[in-house]
């Protein structure tokens, strides 16, 4: 008896907040099927009704033909979200406890001044304009899910030279954090498509990024591959899981031959290593 009541208790709670939410139909949250890390750099694959308008805090989205949609979980992520996913008559909302990341502190001295902070009037242009290129294929909105199969390592050897979200001081002075995960490798080495997608940005000589090449991979979910010395793909291209798109190089501010891995969700940065290996629920 006691466990049928608390059973009617959750689900007038659910329904109570669903009418608070302006939603319609029946409510559920656990027979809305879910995979990944809900994890500060975090990301979760779903399924729902193809088309489904899925909602994750103030972001609105949409699955795709499939029912697949992704959502991610910036560095600085509030401990707690709310996920709602509506199709049809179907109605779920379900709230996310976001776990806490683990930054590490990352010193980096004798870099170049105008490096780290440019004032050169034309060097400040040209970040300008560039920050506006960028800022255009990161909004991309690609169709469909090339997500669904999960990634691999861009890479054939990987050596984390610096952990994903640290916390950087370049020359003493604190800096925003490394949204990067670098992985040392020489100068050539060939970068292949972890997943397959739509080449939104192919940009060889960035002040900052050098040579950058960012994919689609469906619903705003980019991966990004920074300072290489050459690139095999241009804007508009559509790649295959393993395909090569570029090398290792040291191009813009960089130490060292190395590939930073980006990734973001809507403008939300988040952790590529946690996609490798992934599967989006059956």
């Amino acid at each position: 008896m006691e466990r049928a009541e608390r059973k009617g208790l959750t689900r007038r709670g659910a329904l109570a907040s669903a009418a608070a939410l302006g939603l319609a139909g029946p409510v559920r949250a656990a027979d809305l099927p879910l995979s990944g890390r809900s994890v500060q750099g975090g990301f979760l694959f779903g399924r729902a009704r193809p088309g489904a308008e899925v909602r994750l805090d103030d972001t609105v989205a949409q699955a795709a033909p499939s029912g697949l949609f992704v959502i991610g979980f910036d560095r600085d992520a509030a401990p707690s979200a709310t996920l709602e996913v509506r199709g049809g008559a179907d109605a779920f909302v379900r709230a996310l406890a976001i776990e806490r990341g683990a930054f590490p502190e990352q010193r980096i001295d004798g870099l170049p001044p105008q490096t780290v902070e440019p004032t050169d009037p034309a060097v400040l242009e040209r970040i300008r304009r560039e920050t506006e290129v960028k800022a255009a294929a990161f909004a991309s909105i690609a169709p469909g899910d090339d997500f669904r199969d999960g990634f691999a390592w861009p890479l054939s050897e990987v050596r984390v030279t610096s952990a994903w979200g640290s916390q950087r001081i370049l020359n003493g002075t604190p800096a925003r954090p490394h949204y990067g995960l670098d992985m040392a490798a020489p100068v050539g080495a060939p970068i292949r498509a972890p997943a397959p997608g739509l080449v939104v940005l192919a940009e060889p000589d960035m002040h900052f990024e050098g040579g950058i090449t960012a994919i689609d991979h469906g619903q705003g979910l980019i991966s990004i591959y920074l300072h290489q010395s050459a690139q095999a793909v241009r804007a508009g291209d559509r790649v295959a899981r393993g395909q090569l798109i570029g090398a290792v190089g040291k191009t813009g501010r960089a130490t060292g031959p190395h590939l930073c891995w980006r990734m973001k969700w809507r403008g939300r940065n988040l952790d590529p290593s946690l996609m490798v290996g992934a599967r989006a629920p059956a």
